[in-house]
This record gives structure tokens, sequence and C-alpha cells, in this order.
């Protein structure tokens, strides 16, 4: 039995918001920032097919749509506030009445567990599609940017990389994990937490950051080339989980460490003067942070990002991480 659009936004996506003066069920909402605070941007897109699996579980499926813009608020140091949410669907059928029930039930407990509110969004008939635009707030002239990167500054990142790309490695069946060890990295690829708490308490401390959704090779690339300078990493310093380690020795494992994407961890760089209060962040944010390296003064002739391997050799970094038009 079809179900209209109005009914399936009035059934499952409208509920009370908190920060909004007018939210879902009006041509537009109404909101308003807090006095002395800038209103932060983001929007992302997923498509069936290219981001997920066709087959994706609607409920993981709505917790990851929802927490990869929670991540880039994150990497901005942002206040996480509104959110839109668009959805073209392949049908209104009792089949796609129960996916967009559950779909928003991991979206809706995802937005509330960070105090986020739905106010708006449009559905419609089409291939599936997923695009989320979410809004946040920070104190004027605050929030975190990718080309604030100085020389001399030390990189880190948080929690540990590569599982979620592992994991998608194991389902194209690149990789052969053990059923115990597939789950651990299937959860990091379904259900990213993003590391809003930490972003906050970045401000005022990291001079740069951006978030590890396309491989901190290409990721950490943005940032360099944003504020104008190069990197060295260690390899051996990277932060990766014990069963990624178990795997190391393999292209594709070692390819998700760096290249990989879909971590949702925050990379950052800070000055060397702030190592001490940014080592304390882990107590008071439960997230862990590694220093994996130092930004470089670029000269011409010379390469962006290097990185250096356990027995010394220095490993000239061309084109990594995940590229949409790849």
């Amino acid at each position: 039995m079809a179900t209209s659009e109005f009914e399936l936004i009035r059934r499952y996506f409208t509920h009370r918001a908190r920060h909004t003066i007018l939210g879902v069920g009006d041509d537009a909402a109404l909101v308003k920032v807090r006095p002395g605070h800038d209103l932060v941007i983001s929007a992302d897109m997923l498509v069936a097919g290219r981001h997920f699996f066709r087959d994706a579980a609607p409920r993981q499926l709505g917790h990851k749509a929802l927490a990869v813009n929670l991540s880039d608020m994150a990497a901005m140091g942002a206040t996480p506030r509104w959110v839109t949410l668009a959805l073209a669907l392949p049908a209104a059928d009792d089949r796609w009445n129960s996916w967009v029930k559950n779909f928003s039930r991991g979206f809706m407990a995802l937005a509330r567990r960070f105090d986020v509110d739905l106010i708006g969004g449009d559905t419609t008939r089409g291939p599936l599609n997923i695009c989320v635009q979410i809004m946040g707030e920070a104190p004027h002239g605050t929030a975190l940017r990718r080309d604030g990167a100085r020389a001399g500054d030390d990189i880190w990142v948080s929690g540990t990389l590569g599982d979620a790309a592992l994991a998608l490695a194991a389902l194209k069946r690149r990789i052969a994990l053990k059923p115990a060890e597939r789950a651990q990295c299937a959860t990091r690829l379904h259900a990213p937490v993003p590391r809003v708490a930490l972003g906050l308490a970045l401000r005022g401390l990291a001079n740069s950051a951006i978030d590890v959704s396309d491989g901190l090779l290409a990721d950490l690339g943005h940032i360099l080339e944003c504020s104008g300078v190069a990197a060295e990493i260690e390899l051996a310093a990277v932060p990766m989980s014990a069963v990624l380690k178990r795997y190391l020795n393999r292209v594709a494992a070692c390819s998700a460490l760096l290249a990989g994407g879909d971590d949702y961890e925050l990379c950052f760089t800070a000055p060397r003067a702030a190592r001490k209060k940014i080592e304390r962040l882990e107590r008071g944010t439960g997230v862990r942070v590694t220093r994996i390296g130092e930004v470089r003064s670029h000269g011409r002739g010379k390469p962006r990002l290097i990185v250096r391997a356990p027995d010394g050799t220095l490993l000239r970094v061309v084109r990594g991480g995940y590229d949409h038009f790849g």
C-alpha cells in the first residue's frame, strides 16, 4: 500500500525541536543563531551503489547518514544544532515504508544523542539517495579550518584508522578476516562515532583540522594544500587496531590504514607548545589522540607529503584516498 510523502514525513520525521523557532511542517524552517556565533554549514550525499550497498541495513544507514555530517561539525569545532534530510525512494509501498521507519530510527536516535533538531527536507520518487545538510554554531572567529597549519606544528589523529576500510575490503573479498575480526571492523564501517566533543575541545588549541573521510593521506593532503605547507609522518606512529596490525603486511590492510577512508576520526595540527594540553584531552573526551608527524615548510620541487617507514625509508606519496569520481 502506497504512503504519501506528507504521511512519511509526519509519521517518521516530525519531532519536537529544541533549538528552532519553526521546524518541520512549513515551507521553510526558522532558526536563530546565538549572538556572537558564526553559522557553520555542511552537506553530504549518499548514493546507493556508490557510497553504500543497496541492501544495507536501513537503521545503520540512518545512523551513518547523520554521523558523517556530525563529523564535519566536529572537524570545524562547531556545536551541531540543525539538520535537513532529503530522500529519494524507489517507491512508497509497504516495503519502503518499513525501510523509512527503520532508517528514521537510526537517524533520530543519533540526532537525540547529539541534541540536533531535524528542521525540514524533502522526499521524492527516484533511485535511492540520501542527502543531509547540517548546520551548527561556533563562537565568532573560533571555527577550526584547513588553512591554518604552520611549519613546526605537530600532526595528530584521533582514535584508530583503517578498520572501516578493512571491513569494506573483506566485504569485497579482497582480504579474508576471521568472523570476530570482521564484526569488529564492520562496526567502524556502519556505525562511526563522530568526534564532536574533541572538536569542541580543540578550539583555541589546534591550528587546523579535518575529518578523515577519504583516507589519511588524502585528507591530511587537503590541510597541507590549503595551508601551503608540507609534512612528514611516521608510518609506525599511525594508530591502528590490533586487528589491522595483524594484517599490516597485506596490501589491503596497509592501504586501508593510509588511504581507505570512512574512519571519521579527526586529523589536526597544533603547536608543539600545546602537546601537554592535547594529551590531557584524552581524559576529558575519552578519545585517544596520537601524534604522528610534523608540518614542514614546503619548498618548490619538494614533495608535499612523505611517509617514513619503520626502516627509515622515506616513501613519497603520489596519490591516496577515496575519490568520489575515481
